[in-house]
């Protein structure tokens, strides 16, 4: 009989553990609150926090050297560029959970540009069959990837890499002796993803409407919980907390609306993450993605397809990369032999990672992808305020990174000796 794996920590039980923080409150107020989030810090349930505390003394460092960086202008930067490299880093984080990697995350994205680049110039399509041509292009090597792990047990770090390889040489046999694509600057993607903005009234709607959102899927949650006979979220905490995220919401969008106010591209960025999170915490798909990365036989024994949960995942991943691809286009205007190097493999990993995402799989969230690209961009956009050469970029990104993994790994041991997975 084959041992049983660690325990993951699933969806199911972090809303069950949500919801005995949230009757904690109720009974003995935010100290027995404080009380019992110290101790799931102690038992090494870090969750966020690290990466949170690390922006936090980031942004601080950065703001006593250079005051510009935390200006209007700066925080509309980084988000705006770090939109394309984070939709890429969101599918890194579904292929962690379940405890795989893809290393040609950023060949993909150059390679699905440079086909959309070409479509549309050298073939003269429209901008929307360029777009489609190009995440085609990701849909089919995800599906080619998942094929050869599934039927051939070719193992994900093998494939990545030579997908790694080889794509970057389909980029240069499909951009040929020419090189670079310029893209027309009037075309929607250009437009899209450089020179959009929020209105400052749309921006408000927004704000209120993600807080109204919300509430809503807290009361739905509640009504589906009380139906079942069940415990439900405490009014009172998701009223607080609404609150709070609409303050914290609206007081930055008026900070950033000083300067252009927030991109397009960041918003739907955003808005990946957010449906994203819903799949994974609120869909049998999410739950099984999860399943699966924790313990893969006892997943399969309970009668999960862990063949099509692969697949979809693996094909997603490519998929997102190929937009993050189109996004990066978009933003730089052009497509080059550049398109998708190596730094780009270095930032969606690193960003999925830093952000909280566990290599050893089945621990992770969305907002893992979030959280991690604007530490980096934050790094980066800092560095090049101070005049820093980019060789300690990557120098400082490493550190990071390392210091991320070693965090996972402590927080992991700990809690199994505590018992908790």
């Amino acid at each position: 009989m084959t041992a049983p794996g660690p325990v993951t920590e699933t969806p199911t039980s972090t809303v069950a553990a949500d919801l005995a923080d949230e009757r904690l409150v109720s009974a003995k107020g935010f100290g027995g609150y404080a009380g019992l989030l110290w101790n799931r810090l102690r038992s090494g349930e870090l969750g966020s926090l690290p990466v949170v505390v690390g922006l936090i003394i980031i942004c601080v460092g950065f703001y006593s050297a250079e005051p510009r960086f935390l200006s209007s202008r700066s925080l509309v930067s980084i988000t705006q560029f770090a939109a394309p490299i984070g939709v890429i880093a969101l599918g890194i984080v579904l292929v962690l959970l379940l405890g795989e990697i893809d290393l040609s995350v950023g060949s993909v994205s150059g390679f699905a540009a440079a086909v959309m680049a070409v479509t549309l110039i050298d073939r003269g399509q429209s901008m929307i069959v360029a777009i489609l041509a190009g995440m085609l292009v990701g849909l089919a090597i995800g599906a080619l990837y998942a094929v050869l792990y599934v039927k051939l047990g070719v193992p994900s770090f093998v494939f990545s890499l030579a997908g790694l390889l080889g794509f970057q040489g389909a980029l240069l046999f499909v951009l040929g002796d020419n090189g670079t694509r310029n893209l027309p600057s009037d075309s929607f993607l250009v437009q899209f993803t450089r020179f959009e903005f929020v209105g400052e009234a749309m921006s408000y709607v927004l704000v209120v409407a993600t807080a109204a959102i919300y509430v809503l899927s807290q009361l739905w949650v509640a009504r589906q919980r009380t139906a079942a006979g069940l415990s439900a979220p405490s009014l009172t905490v998701v009223g607080l907390k609404a609150a709070a995220l609409l303050v914290g919401l609206g007081l930055l969008t008026y900070y950033v609306n000083i300067d252009r106010g927030w991109t397009y591209v960041w918003i739907f960025f955003v808005v990946l993450v957010v449906l994203m999170d819903l799949v994974l915490r609120r869909t049998r798909w999410g739950r099984h993605v999860y399943a699966v990365g924790g313990n893969e036989e006892a997943a399969r024994r309970s009668g999960i397809k862990v063949d099509r949960i692969y697949f979809s995942v693996f094909a997603l991943t490519s998929t997102l990369a190929a937009v993050g691809g189109l996004l990066a286009a978009g933003l730089q205007t052009s497509v080059s032999q550049a398109s998708g190097t190596n730094d780009t493999n270095l930032q969606a990993i690193a960003a999925a990672v830093i952000g909280g995402t566990s290599l050893f799989g089945g621990r992770g969230s969305a907002y893992s992808a979030m959280l991690g690209i604007i530490v980096l961009q934050a790094i980066q956009s800092g560095l090049n305020l101070v005049g820093v050469d980019s060789s300690v970029r990557f120098m400082v990104t490493g550190g990071v990174l390392l210091l991320a993994v070693a965090i996972d790994s402590v927080s992991r041991r700990a809690r199994s000796s505590s018992g908790r997975g």
